[in-house]
C-alpha cells in the first residue's frame, strides 16, 4: 500500500519533527528500562480509552521500554457483586472481602478484567501475558485485619516470573490478587501492589494512572496541583495525613518504591489522551512526579540492553 505524502496537511512535518526532537532526550533515559504502570479508574473501564492506553504502552515497548502492568478493577467488582446480591461494604476505604466476595473478586480480576486488557494489547501483536499475583507466588500476603476478611497486607514479592517474562520481551499484566501466607488468596490494593512490584524488580519508574490529575494541596482547586515533590515531602504528607481517600495508597506506594531505589514515581490522569507519553517523553509533564534519592550502592536495577547502554554512555 502506498501513501501520498503530498496529501498531508500543511505543517504536519514540522510539528512531527518538533515532537520527535523533544522526545529524543527522554527516550534515551527510558529505553532499556523497566517501568511499572498501575492501571485503573475510568481509563480502564471505557473501552475506547483502554484501547488507546494499550496502544501507547505498545509504543513504549517499541522504543525500548519494558512495561509491567498491575491492575485492579473496583468498578467491575462492585457491578458483579451487586448482580449476585453480595453486599458491597467498605471500611476506611478498603473493601470488606468475605469468602463469597473473594470468589467474585478472583473471577472478575483474573477472568474478566485481566483478559480484556490482554486482548486489547494483543490487537497490536502477541506480546501481553496475563497473570494473577497468586501465579508462581508473585505477590504473597497475610490478613490485614479480621474485620476486612480476605483483604491482604503484602508481605513479600517473588519477582522471578515477572522478570522472566520481561527478559523474554513479553509485557506482564498482573491482577492484584495475592497468594496467602497461610492458605487461599487475598484481595490486595493495586496501588500498593504496583509499588511493591516496582521495588522488587528494580524498576526505573512507577506510574499510577488515576482518575484525577495528580496530588492537590486543596482538591479540586486546579491551582493547587503539585507538579513535583521530593521523597521527603511525600513521606511527610503520608505521615501527617494531609490528604485522604484514594491518593494515600498512591503516595504510600510512591514512598515505598522510592525508598527501595526506584528513581521516579508519577501520578497522572489516565483519561488525558496519551497521558503516559506526555509524562514520560515530553517536557510537559502533566501529573505529579515524586523524585527519589539516588539508588543505593550495589542496587541492581533492571539491566539495560546493549543499545540502551550505548545511549546512556554519552550523557
Amino acid at each position: 500500500m502506498e501513501f501520498d505524502k503530498d496529501s498531508r496537511p500543511e505543517g504536519v512535518s514540522s510539528v512531527t519533527g518538533e515532537v520527535l526532537t523533544e522526545a529524543m532526550p527522554w527516550i534515551k533515559h527510558v529505553t532499556g528500562r523497566t517501568v511499572v504502570i498501575k492501571y485503573g479508574g475510568a481509563a480502564m473501564v471505557d473501552a475506547d480509552l483502554r484501547a488507546k492506553v494499550m496502544a501507547d504502552i505498545v509504543l513504549l515497548k517499541i522504543i525500548g521500554v519494558n512495561p509491567v502492568i498491575v491492575h485492579g478493577g473496583g468498578k467491575a467488582i462492585n457491578a458483579a457483586m451487586e448482580r449476585e446480591g453480595v453486599p458491597v461494604e467498605f471500611v476506611r476505604g478498603q473493601r470488606v472481602t468475605t469468602d463469597a466476595a473473594m470468589g467474585i473478586v478472583r473471577r472478575v480480576l483474573t477472568g474478566e478484567v485481566n483478559q480484556e486488557l490482554v486482548e486489547a494489547m494483543n490487537q497490536h501483536g502477541n506480546m501481553a501475558v496475563g497473570i494473577s499475583g497468586a501465579d508462581a507466588g508473585v505477590i504473597v500476603a497475610e490478613a490485614a485485619s479480621p474485620e476486612l476478611g480476605r483483604v491482604g497486607r503484602i508481605t513479600r514479592i517473588n519477582p522471578a516470573l515477572v522478570e522472566d517474562l520481561v527478559s523474554a520481551d513479553y509485557i506482564p499484566i498482573i491482577a492484584s490478587i495475592a497468594i496467602g501466607e497461610d492458605e487461599g488468596c487475598y484481595n490486595v490494593n493495586a496501588d500498593v501492589a504496583a509499588g511493591h512490584v516496582a521495588a522488587a524488580i528494580g524498576a526505573h519508574k512507577v506510574i499510577f494512572l488515576s482518575d484525577i490529575d495528580g496530588y492537590f494541596t486543596e482538591y479540586p482547586d486546579p491551582a493547587s496541583l503539585v507538579s513535583s515533590m521530593t521523597l521527603d515531602e511525600a513521606r511527610t504528607i503520608v505521615q501527617d495525613g494531609a490528604n485522604t481517600g484514594g491518593m494515600i495508597p498512591k503516595l504510600e506506594s510512591c514512598v515505598l518504591a522510592l525508598e527501595e531505589g526506584v528513581s521516579r514515581a508519577h501520578i497522572v490522569n489516565g483519561t488525558t489522551p496519551h497521558a503516559l507519553l506526555l509524562e514520560l517523553l515530553t517536557n510537559r509533564g502533566i501529573g505529579t512526579m515524586v523524585t527519589g534519592r539516588r539508588a543505593p550502592a550495589g542496587f541492581d536495577a533492571a539491566p539495560l540492553g546493549n543499545f540502551a547502554a550505548k545511549l546512556i554512555e554519552n550523557d
